[in-house]
This record gives structure tokens, sequence and C-alpha cells, in this order.
């Protein structure tokens, strides 16, 4: 780690919003697609799109582990 800085390992708003969407996606795909219901599987995918876009939206709004917004907790 450079100079010492621990930047969380990724526990920000951003990272934890973007993540749980896409589990959701990922969730509901895996049973659309052993149940067989096309059009669920393709909006689950859009579901993980939209996860991986609001995971980057919130990163640069603030939100990430760099950012002004994020709070970041003192481990020591």
């Amino acid at each position: 780690m450079a100079d010492g800085i621990e930047l969380g390992e990724g526990h920000s708003p951003a990272a934890w919003t973007g993540v749980t969407v896409m589990l959701i996606g990922f969730a509901v795909g895996t049973v659309a697609f052993y149940l067989a219901i096309v059009w669920l599987v393709w909006a689950s995918v859009a579901v993980i799109i939209v996860g991986l876009l609001a995971g980057i939206v919130l990163a640069r709004l603030g939100f990430g582990v760099r950012g002004p917004r994020y709070a970041g907790r003192d481990h020591s």
C-alpha cells in the first residue's frame, strides 16, 4: 500500500449498491434460465447492467472510496 493509506477495500455506498443490484440480477436470471423464461433472462441482464452503471455513477458523485461524500471508518 502506498504511503500507508487504507482505502477501505471497496466498502463504499457505491460499491455496495452496485454489487447488491447485480447480485439480484444474477439470482433472478439464474432462476429464469432454469425455468426457461427467456424475457426474464434478458431483463435480468438489463438489471445487471443497471447495477454496474449505478456503481459507476455513485462513485463519480462522490460515494466511492476516494469520494468526498464517503465517510470511511478508522480501523485502528
